[in-house]
């Protein structure tokens, strides 16, 4: 067991069989003790809720509508969230129902649920509606006497600092709950400080700042968004779409890291600007953050399932922690007089506990392959200096006499382009044919260094079924440097789509090594002006010729 364990660790605890199914969000550093819940909890945190001696933190543990709240290791207070506002139509039918025989009745007036309708039915209209025709009066007949309520349940639960950001300053319960509600509760009377809601119901969220001040409330919601909620908002301030659904949400420093379904970790900013993303080896199962204050240390612990522990700072991996089963839940703090231990749950039940060591170093450098860190490291551009102002300042007031000669030259450079393209297609100056009956292309190719050389022209008919036939090829040169075999001749039937190459040899009759250019004219008979033009540029020759 011993070997799961890395040299920055000490081994504590290992017990694979503690029977600890839990979750990041229902995991806590707080003194041993055991008490049994009526139902299964979906978040657990620790708080102060005054400033009597001796400083004794309180448990709130959310379970379905309720918060148990837990002090000295006794009960001590029961929250029940509000109950929602009642479909006034469905209070109607339901009304009827205590004088109406007929269920039948009730049954059709009561509103279908897959109307979108602004307040939705309650649990006993829906109970009511799945139920046979032969089961529905003896439903009514059971709970018509009952009034209609509708409650929400908690999905996710997180502490707030009322006035002081002191470690042991007392902190407020923010709740987020089915109903796309976010509540904050006072510390002492349990009362409803304030109620903000988002778009889709939360499922995790991190909180920071102080109630009284200023305060930043990050939700990660059940449509895959990630929303922003500050003070004195009722509804939220940023938004975050992400590409796919969100595992993990934590806070580091200022910036908000994400662990998504598509095995990425992404960083963003408090406004939503994205920072940074990096590839994950395995699917994300439960994060949380390592802190050491003492040591001005923040990083991300990344749970995967392949058995490992990745720690991450800003987007560079540091350390990787192997473990002998899927970690489910992690949790990093002072646990007794150790400032860094590590709490981990697995998937089959187990519970490990490690303490950092106090002679641990890790190293900044990115430890997963990919681009050098230097590489993110901004570069220290110069100041701007008077010549770049000036210059600046001539721009913004002459903005609009610049912009009317650039547009101005580029006009004329378009004008200039165009009358080119026009000449070179009227004097077929081109190496394409723009004549639709003999649609042509042609390339060149020069071989050889001298003072011979094999000139290879590629004439290709690109017409789609249409042979050309009756021309001819036709060679423009300067007699006292070349000399050819052949200077004309004609050129058989083309069929579409073929490559026909036709050669011939050029001598070069001058030993100065100067060269020029020789003219390639395809002919059609009949007609005096070319199908199409070729330049040649020829080598220099290098060879010597032989008398």
């Amino acid at each position: 067991i011993i070997r799961y364990f890395q040299s920055e660790y000490n081994y504590a605890h290992y017990d694979p069989v503690a029977n600890l199914y839990t979750f990041s969000s229902c995991i806590g550093k707080i003194s041993p003790y055991e008490n049994t819940l009526l139902d299964l909890p979906t978040g657990l945190v620790s708080f102060l809720m005054d400033q009597h001696e001796p400083r004794t933190p309180a448990i709130a543990v959310a379970s379905g509508p309720f918060i148990y709240v837990y002090k000295n290791l006794r009960p001590y207070f029961k929250f029940t969230l509000p109950p929602l506002e009642v479909n006034a139509l469905e209070q109607d039918v339901w009304n009827q129902a205590r004088e109406v025989i007929m269920v039948i009745i009730s049954a059709t007036l009561l509103p279908s649920p897959r109307d979108k309708a602004d307040v939705p039915l309650s649990v006993r209209s829906l109970r009511f509606l799945m139920l046979d025709p032969q089961d529905m009066e003896a439903f009514v007949n059971l709970h018509k006497a009952q009034p209609i309520r509708r409650q929400t349940v908690i999905t996710c639960i997180g502490t707030l600092k009322k006035n002081m950001a002191d470690e042991d300053a007392v902190s407020c319960l923010v709740i987020g709950t089915e109903s796309k509600d976010v509540y904050i509760l006072d510390p002492e009377a349990f009362t409803i400080l304030s109620k903000m809601s988002v778009p889709s119901a939360p499922t995790q969220m991190d909180v920071t700042g102080q109630f009284d001040v200023e305060f930043r409330i990050t939700v990660a919601c059940r449509n895959g968004n990630i929303y922003i909620l500050r003070r004195d908002s009722p509804k939220p301030k940023y938004c975050i779409e992400l590409s796919s659904h969100p595992v993990g949400l934590v806070r580091m420093g200022k910036s908000v890291v994400v662990g998504c379904a598509q095995e990425t970790l992404q960083g963003f900013t408090q406004k939503g600007k994205k920072l940074w993303t990096a590839c994950l080896p395995a699917p994300v199962t439960t994060m949380g953050v390592m802190d050491l204050p003492t040591r001005g240390f923040q990083a991300v612990l990344v749970g995967l399932a392949n058995c490992e522990v990745h720690l991450y700072r800003d987007k560079n991996l540091i350390s990787t922690i192997k473990t002998p089963d899927v970690v489910t839940s992690i949790c990093f703090g002072k646990y007794g007089r150790e400032d860094g231990t590590l709490i981990m749950t697995t998937k089959g039940g187990g519970l490990i506990v490690k303490i950092l060591k106090r002679t641990a170093v890790f190293d900044d450098r990115d430890s997963a392959p990919g681009p050098p860190l230097a590489q993110s490291i901004r570069l220290n551009i110069p100041k701007k200096t008077k010549l770049y102002v000036d210059q600046t300042m001539r721009e913004r007031e002459n903005a609009v006499a610049m912009h009317r000669a650039f547009q101005m030259d580029l006009s004329r450079l378009r004008l200039a382009a165009a009358r080119a393209y026009v000449k070179a297609l009227e004097s077929s100056l081109t190496p394409m044919s723009s004549s639709l009956s003999e649609p042509l292309k042609m390339n060149a190719v020069v071989q050889g260094l001298g003072p011979s050389f094999k000139l290879t022209l590629n004439i290709q008919n690109t017409a789609a079924c249409r042979p050309v036939m009756h021309l001819a090829i036709s060679f423009l040169y300067d007699e006292s440097l070349y000399s050819m075999r052949t200077a004309f001749f004609k050129i058989p039937l083309l069929v579409p789509g073929l490559n026909y190459p036709i050669d011939t040899f050029v001598e070069c009759l001058s030993d100065k090594g100067i060269s020029d250019i020789i003219k390639v004219f395809v002919l059609r008979e009949g007609k005096s002006a070319p199908l199409l033009t070729a330049h040649i540029n020829m080598p220099v020759s290098e060879g010597l010729a032989l008398n």
